[in-house]
């Protein structure tokens, strides 16, 4: 197949490192394009853990300028920054001109691990289900770039992974106590995420999901979904687009036909 259809590649059978490469490559354009125009970009991953989000962005900013990218992976919050507005945690990290920030996991814990857990009430997470689309409005305002990628994988894929991190020496900083609950409450955590993705999708701000069962397939098609959003003006026209069985907007049938698993 040519490249230059922008039609999805067979990435398996074209060889993954090599299309990595190619990407990676656009990646690294596309930061000094934007570096070069003052361009400030927030992408946030949202997902189940061991969705995959750690490995997507870690293949996203490996050549990356490390003074322009920033990772923001926040701890739970302490007694002072329980009291104050949801969103402030957040804004303190949102970018200045030319630079990224990706937050692994964001402002939308509210509407999972807080909801799930019951680390907030149910008027906290009704006031952030109102509240966040009006607060991202703001930031695209404020001319920041914002994509919100949802990882989603399956029960069986979830438990499969999970157990490897408990059996893989060079994984063991990835457990925590919250693995086996995120795997029984998994029903909790789909209408978490229903709710999140049909109350916050809007069409400034889109919910991107990505079915992320297969970890090599969704990173090459994430950062094609990225270097397409931002769609700089020197993109290669062989980067392909995001294969859209894999990467697809969020609309609200998604939650009954199948393209999220229940």
């Amino acid at each position: 197949m040519s490249h230059s259809d922008n039609k999805p590649a067979n990435d398996h059978a074209d060889g993954y490192e090599n299309r990595l490469e190619a990407l990676q490559i656009e990646l690294v354009r596309t930061q000094a394009w934007a570096m070069a125009k003052g361009k400030k970009i927030v992408i946030l991953f949202e997902g189940r853990d061991a969705a995959g989000k750690d490995g997507a962005i870690k293949r996203i900013v490996e050549f990356l300028a490390v003074r322009a990218t920033r990772i923001i992976a926040l701890p739970k919050p302490s007694d002072r920054e329980k009291s104050l507005w949801w969103f402030q945690r957040y804004v303190h990290f949102l970018p200045a001109a030319g630079e990224i920030v990706i937050f692994n996991r964001s402002w939308y814990n509210r509407a999972g691990v807080e909801r799930v857990m019951g680390f907030c009430t149910q008027q906290e997470h009704e006031d952030f289900l109102n509240d966040a689309p009006n607060f991202e409005r703001m930031l695209i305002e404020a001319d920041i770039i914002l994509l919100k990628i949802w990882l989603d994988i399956s029960k069986d894929e979830q438990a499969r992974r999970l157990e490897d991190r408990h059996k893989n020496p060079l994984k063991q900083l990835k457990v925590s106590d919250m693995d086996a609950v995120a795997h029984a409450k998994w029903k909790d955590y789909s209408k978490a995420r229903n709710d999140m993705l049909t109350r916050t999708h809007t069409p400034l701000a889109p919910w991107t999901c990505v079915r992320a069962d297969d970890k090599k397939q969704a990173r090459l098609n994430i950062i094609r979904h990225i270097l397409h959003t931002i769609a700089q003006p020197g993109l290669s026209p062989e980067t392909e687009r995001p294969d859209p069985k894999i990467v697809f907007r969020f609309d609200p049938a998604a939650v009954e036909d199948g393209r999220l698993h229940p």
